[in-house]
């Protein structure tokens, strides 16, 4: 089992056409991902690399039974495309596309809070299924199967976290790059109520950054509802007093936001909190010796 994304997934890629949609689709299809279906206005009944492409969601919907969508379309066009893909009855759509303006995808969040779609990003790397699906632009290769949920603000850390785990020997059920936008969609609390609810997670890890609220409301939500362990890693131990940094969600303002305060949140839930991502390995091995031991 896992979350978001997996064998049932067909997915739709919008600026299937662009250069980085190109690339990414092709990545993604030797990965073995199921890749449906492509749509460029304009460009319908073209063909990339056999696959279909469509002037719009709805026909490759309705063509294909695609039931997920990846945008790779330019800022000024990716609200748009959400909103495309809601409306034809796309179960997630996972929006990769950064620069986009904050008030836009505060009238998405909006729009998508009254239907049934869920978001993911934008200016986010995706979500990975090891060795079943790959929608975005982790890269596969420092993926494995196992048993470890991770949720990242960070698409950088998302990487390295990984990377350190599967050196390590410790697969993952679902890795999801939640992205760093001030407005997005799923967070951490969503997706750890789906981990929390999958037979096959047996630990959650946890990777956030200064600014925001996002890891203390996943604090709150931890200590009230989530038994599975959670290792976190926040980025931004030594960022300097006052600076921003990083995504553009990472706002401090005064003690709100810091690095320190939400470790200190987090660990008041009975959370592990690493403060190198090389730790972060160290401490997942660690309660998972501890879980097998206690069962």
């Amino acid at each position: 089992m896992s979350i978001l994304v997996g064998a049932e997934t067909r997915v739709v890629v919008q600026g299937i056409t662009g250069s980085e949609g190109s690339f990414h689709t092709r990545r993604n299809v030797a990965y073995g991902t199921r890749v449906v279906a492509g749509v460029t206005p304009g460009k319908g009944g073209q063909a990339f690399d056999g696959i279909p492409v469509f002037d719009t969601v709805a026909e490759a919907v309705r063509e294909t039974g695609a039931n997920t969508s990846v945008v790779f379309v330019p800022p000024r066009f990716a609200a748009e495309a959400i909103l495309e893909a809601a409306d034809a009855g796309v179960e997630l759509v996972v929006c990769i596309t950064e620069g986009i303006p904050v008030r836009d995808m505060a009238e998405v969040h909006s729009y998508l809070r009254r239907g049934a779609t869920e978001l993911v990003g934008p200016n986010c790397p995706g979500v990975i299924t090891p060795g079943v699906a790959n929608v975005g632009i982790i890269p596969g290769e420092v993926c494995t199967p196992g048993r470890v949920g991770l949720v990242s603000r960070s698409g950088t850390l998302v990487y390295q976290i990984v990377h350190e785990l599967t050196r390590r020997g410790i697969g993952q059920s679902t890795c999801v790059g939640m992205g760093g936008d001030p407005v997005h969609g799923i967070g951490f609390v969503e997706a750890l109520a789906r981990f929390e609810a999958d037979p096959d997670t047996d630990l959650v890890v946890l990777t956030g950054e200064i600014g925001g609220d996002d890891e203390e409301r996943a604090a709150a939500y931890i200590a009230d509802h989530v038994r599975t362990p959670v290792v976190a890693y926040i980025a931004g131990f030594e960022a300097p007093p006052g600076k921003r940094m990083g995504h553009a969600g990472a706002i401090v303002t005064g003690s709100t936001g810091t690095a320190a305060g939400k470790a200190e949140a987090l660990e008041a839930a009975g959370v592990a909190v690493a403060r190198t991502p090389s730790e972060v390995a160290d401490l997942v091995a660690e309660r998972l010796d501890r879980r097998a031991t206690d069962a």
